[in-house]
């Protein structure tokens, strides 16, 4: 297939490192030393015989360092699979001036939404404390120092939050890897690979720059959440075919468009 040999040849360009395995390496550290952190006050020769408090904590982390290792080396197995070529649709990296645009429509977006959500709980919390405030005698002042506080605390993620985010993707790499059914997007591993997911739109888009408008879905103890993501891309890049070849992979309707 031209795919193939388009995918083999795109290959020898990829160098961006395997992010997700970086996070199994440190949760593996963490399996360890509290693995160990969970045994040694059971042991009577230990230093650490008899910390039964020490023993239970450490084994609620050594658990939950095991799951997320587990979660993450899935993710990084997936990832290298478009690292090696093995399931690369396409890949290409942003110029400067690219990724610039692209960082700051992310920190617009998020900035907005996080204002949305500020604005949104700071209302409900005031019509709530106000009550409070309005109706019991004692601990007005008190109250009022907690709504404060509360909004402050608020404030200060939904602004800071976007300024961390632009702040991160200003460092990393600037290389964009699809695959069928997950994507490297600058530094960013997003993946509809698993149990109740999968891919619910994919389309062109020309602003605020030409590339693709990607929403995927996953379901966790929350139920069904919907993950929007723009992915900005070189002009010469033909995204017809390319979301054709994805649209096939994810089975949504599309008329299938031949590779030439």
């Amino acid at each position: 297939m031209i795919l193939a040999i388009l995918t083999k040849s795109i290959n020898e360009r990829i160098s961006p490192k395997n992010n997700q395995q970086t996070v199994v390496k440190r949760f593996y550290i963490f399996l360890v030393v509290f693995g160990l952190l969970t045994i040694l006050p059971h042991l009577e020769w230990s230093p650490l015989s008899g910390f039964w408090a020490l023993s239970f904590i450490s084994f609620f982390i050594f658990i939950s360092s095991l799951v997320i290792m587990w979660m993450f080396r899935s993710r990084s197995e997936k990832l290298q699979t478009l690292i090696s070529g093995e399931n690369l649709l396409a890949e290409w990296t942003l110029t400067e001036e690219q990724k610039e645009r692209y960082i700051n429509y992310f920190y617009e977006q998020e900035k907005g939404k996080n204002m949305g959500i500020l604005f949104s709980i700071s209302f409900v919390a005031s019509i709530v404390f106000g009550l409070f405030i309005l109706f019991i005698e004692e601990g007005k002042l008190a109250m009022m120092g907690v709504l404060l506080t509360l909004i402050l605390f608020l404030s200060f993620f939904a602004l800071v939050m976007p300024l961390y985010y632009r702040y991160s993707n200003r460092k990393e790499d600037g290389h964009i890897l699809i695959g069928g059914k997950y994507a490297y997007i600058n530094g960013y591993f997003h993946n509809w690979d698993f149990m109740l997911s999968g891919l619910s739109r994919i389309t062109i888009i020309k602003e605020p720059f030409y590339g693709i408008n990607l929403v995927y879905y996953y379901t966790d103890k929350t139920f069904r959440h919907s993950e929007e993501i723009f992915i900005p891309a070189n002009e010469d890049i033909d995204l017809e075919i390319l979301i054709s070849s994805m649209k096939e992979l994810n089975k949504l309707k599309s008329a299938p468009k031949k590779l030439q």
